[in-house]
């Protein structure tokens, strides 16, 4: 089974895995060629290695030093992709923050980095007011200013300023391939989000194992529309960098709109996620899923029919895979497999594990624990910030314990089943069961609450909420979810609210989440009315 005829990039050095050695291959390796669209920027591959300096410059004028962490609430906009590439210069460690956190989870983000800088978009300003900065480490905060804005002097005692100019060029860092660029944040299964320290090294291999997946090649253009606080669109930028292709990072996902930005920008290259292809399904065919340029795609958790169908309606093959922010690319498929309706097989470099209980591995055909590891040093994610607990719990044994259920098919391949982990996507976003828990436990009327992933159309998850009121209370549902929307991010707010006189539970008193998922939804659950979706920048 093979990938493209795509040439492979040239292996760096283990010292050299990292992104300033990257830039600076790729401004040497490509010129002239480009290398990004973002918004009305147009960027060389000769110019990255010069705008990482001056931003870095930037950032050592405002305080930031090797080790600092600065945070980013941003869309896709090109200051995003300066600030992470300025902090990789440097040393210092680039902390993305989803756009739809809301006040409780920025604070939250803000706190456990204990990040020295925030950089965030105007709009999004004043989601600070319900967010405790004494509790954090800010010293500065870079606004980015929006259309009539008014940016203040100071939040909650913290110097406020906008994004400042270019500073002179800051000399490189002699940063390693085990040295931290980023805390990419994901959600907590049994307690709150874990910050995933994702080295220099690891980067690089997810350059290095979607090209090659992809068959990426120096005349492609790889659009994606995924949000840049995310490892995947982090990702596509690697893979531009290391293989001279474009990479163009639209603004937002739009179904009605995906077809004529593919076509507009030239895209060859998608990337898509589950829930996204039967959305695009949904709408009516036109000319537009023919009239473009795209040869191949990405399409981790796309049903098996719905791959078909949009590979027979646009003519676009889309590849499964496996990976996750801990980990790296690890499980694909190709152009050439054998079948589908599975995740892949396990790409070179890596081992892959199907466990009991006790990590042993179970034979071909039976359901358990997937567990990986790595060849290469560093490819993998180093641990959880601050979470020394929680890094032995899921790296035991010298395996990464993923939580997800999988069979191991006679041939190698690797079919998911289902997660172990408390965890629901939904959207193409993982949603930690205990935070929108807790919020719905501060409403004054909830006694205990339940929340767990039931069956979506669109071939992920919704998210329900099983609650027991406190006696003499009487809350409509309109009530409970208009706290979750003030407290959540969007893709977090329960689509269905019942309310219970009790929950199943063990003899100890914990709740069975399993019984309430094989249960589904209920006839007297009441269903969220569908919302408009706030605007990601």
């Amino acid at each position: 089974m093979t990938t493209t005829d795509a040439a492979d990039p040239p292996l760096l050095p283990v010292p050299q895995r990292t992104l300033p050695q990257m830039l600076r291959r790729q401004a040497q390796c490509f010129g002239d060629a480009p290398a990004v669209r973002l918004g009305d920027q147009r960027w060389r591959h000769a110019e990255l290695p010069r705008r990482a300096a001056a931003r870095a410059g930037a950032l050592q004028v405002a305080g930031v030093a090797r080790g600092d962490r600065v945070a980013i609430l941003a869309g896709n906009r090109p200051q995003f992709l300066d600030a992470f590439i300025g902090c990789g210069w440097i040393g210092a460690v680039a902390v993305p923050i989803n756009t739809a956190s809301m006040g409780p989870q920025i604070e939250y983000f803000l706190a456990n980095s204990q990040a020295a800088l925030l950089v965030i978009e105007a709009q999004y300003l004043d989601r600070l007011a319900t967010a405790d900065l004494g509790r954090t480490a800010l010293r500065r905060i870079w606004v980015l200013e929006g259309e009539g804005a008014t940016v203040p002097a100071s939040v909650a005692g913290v110097a406020v300023e906008a994004w400042p100019s270019e500073g002179d060029e800051a000399a490189p860092a002699e940063v390693g391939p085990a040295d931290t660029l980023a805390i990419l944040y994901t959600s907590g299964t049994t307690g709150p989000s874990k910050g995933v320290l994702c080295p220099h090294a690891q980067y690089y291999w997810w350059g290095v194992n979607s090209l090659r997946v992809l068959g990426v090649r120096a005349d492609d253009v790889l659009c994606t529309t995924l949000p840049l606080f995310h490892i995947n669109a982090l990702n596509t930028f690697a893979q531009a960098c290391l293989s001279g292709a474009e990479a163009v990072f639209e603004g937002r996902f739009s179904a009605s709109g995906f077809w004529p930005s593919m076509q507009a920008c030239g895209a060859t290259v998608v990337y898509l996620l589950g829930a996204m292809v039967p959305i695009l399904l949904a709408q009516p065919e036109g000319a537009a899923e023919r009239e473009h340029r795209v040869r191949i795609g990405l399409g981790p958790g796309v049903p098996g029919a719905a791959g078909e169908a949009f590979a027979a309606r646009t003519g676009v093959r889309l590849l499964e895979g496996y990976g996750s922010t801990e980990t790296n690319f690890v499980i694909a498929t190709a152009p050439d497999s054998p079948r589908g309706g599975v995740m892949g097989w396990v790409l070179p470099g890596f081992e892959a594990r199907v466990a009991d209980e006790h990590d042993a591995e179970l034979p071909d055909g039976q359901a358990g624990e997937l567990l990986l590891r790595a060849h290469e040093p560093h490819a993998f994610a180093s641990g959880y910030f601050q979470m020394p607990d929680k890094t032995v719990e899921a790296w035991r044994n010298l395996w990464f314990h993923t939580g997800d259920r999988v069979v191991r098919e006679a041939d190698g391949a690797l079919r998911f089943v289902d997660r172990i982990k408390d965890a629901i996507r939904r959207r193409g976003e993982n949603i930690s069961s205990f935070e929108v828990e807790q919020v719905l436990q501060s409403h004054p009327a909830v006694a205990t609450v339940a929340v767990y992933p039931v069956r979506s159309e669109l071939a992920e998850d919704e998210v329900m909420a099983a609650l027991i009121l406190r006696e003499g209370q009487a809350p409509a549902p309109q009530e409970l979810a208009a706290w979750c929307e003030a407290r959540l991010p969007y893709f977090a707010v329960p689509r269905w609210f019942d309310i219970v006189d009790d929950l199943p539970r063990t003899e100890n008193g914990k709740v069975q989440k399993y019984k309430l998922r094989e249960r589904g939804v209920t006839p007297t659950a009441w269903e969220r009315p569908p919302q408009p979706r706030a605007r990601r920048a």
